[in-house]
């Protein structure tokens, strides 16, 4: 079963910023929107880029190698060349942390 892992301080991520981390081994992109934290995997499912050196357009993420655009909220794909979503992790915030698990495996 997937624990919760602590990726970061909640003061760590400004609203419209994100960080990257390595989470059960997948690569994980968290984003603060409007002080709300979201969390999916960093992969463009077009052709396998990483996702969060992308532009941040409210809560959409505009993949920076074909513009491919991704719901944060959710890891709905919204636009082509990407169809299939990207991966949303459940995350919470304790303490003043924010924590992520992978529970795809389970």
């Amino acid at each position: 079963m997937a624990d919760w892992i602590r990726v970061a301080a909640v003061n760590e991520i400004a609203p419209g910023g994100s960080k990257v981390v390595d989470v059960d081994g997948s690569t994980v992109a968290v984003f603060n929107i409007g002080g709300e934290f979201f969390a999916i995997e960093d992969v463009c499912t077009h052709d396998g880029g990483e996702l969060a050196s992308g532009t941040l357009d409210g809560d959409e993420i505009v993949c920076p190698r074909h513009g491919a655009r991704f719901c944060v909220r959710t890891g709905e794909a919204l636009s082509a060349p990407a169809y299939e979503p990207t991966a949303r992790l459940p995350l919470r915030v304790e303490n003043g942390f924010i924590e992520v698990m992978d529970d795809r495996w389970d």
